[in-house]
């Protein structure tokens, strides 16, 4: 879809209820969706951090920015995500952190985002964190710049791609926190994106849906 066209489009979820965590659970496993139902909001003591879904145009047509994260020691080590990271002490609110993270790990100045809405809080029990997610557009880009100590590689996502349900599938696949184990996840540029950021992408999905 044209940028243009997606961009005025995308406004009209700003009054749309949020899909919610049974967006989350569409790409969750049986597993993990069990574990989030247990856990209470109140006892978790979650570490916080943000993340962008962000939209742009390449060659006119509309993109999702994702990355792919460097091998490290850590449980998203070598994972597709969105440019995203920890809240700090010094920023504001998450929607700062999140506007912080994705200018450091990729190079968009938060004046240049035009945030959208705010997501459904999402846990994220291997790592205690607990994350929220914004729609962002980035109406006029330039050429990213990816922090190496971090990013291995972007991951540019036709929006046509995105939304196409083909892209959803099952992978068996050993996690953090079990073995062999049947994972909804999407495929994106040859990459299998599950676990949080499948589960988020799930709810960006379903409002698209509704105004494109």
């Amino acid at each position: 879809m044209n940028f243009e066209d997606f961009s005025k489009r995308i406004s009209k979820i700003k009054n749309l209820p949020l899909p919610g965590v049974d967006s989350h659970y569409k790409m969750a496993p049986e597993i993990r969706i069990n574990e989030l139902q247990k856990i209470e909001k109140a006892s978790k003591n979650a570490r916080k951090a943000a993340v962008m879904s962000l939209f742009y145009p390449k060659k006119e047509e509309t993109t999702l920015l994702l990355i792919l994260r460097k091998t490290y020691k850590g449980v998203h080590s070598n994972q597709i995500g969105f440019p995203g990271g920890k809240a700090e002490k010094f920023d504001a609110d998450l929607l700062q952190t999140a506007l912080r993270e994705t200018h450091e790990e990729v190079g968009v100045p938060p004046a240049q985002v035009e945030v959208i809405k705010s997501l459904t809080e999402l846990y994220i029990p291997p790592s205690n964190f607990e994350v929220q997610p914004y729609i962002g557009l980035y109406k006029n880009p330039s050429p990213f710049i990816l922090q190496e100590r971090e990013v291995a590689a972007l991951v540019e996502v036709s929006l046509q791609d995105f939304m196409d349900d083909g892209a959803i599938f099952n992978q068996n696949l050993t996690t953090s926190y079990a073995k062999n184990i049947d994972v909804p996840a999407f495929k994106l540029n040859g990459y299998t994106v599950w676990g949080a950021t499948a589960m988020m992408l799930s709810e960006v999905k379903e409002l698209l849906k509704q105004v494109l």
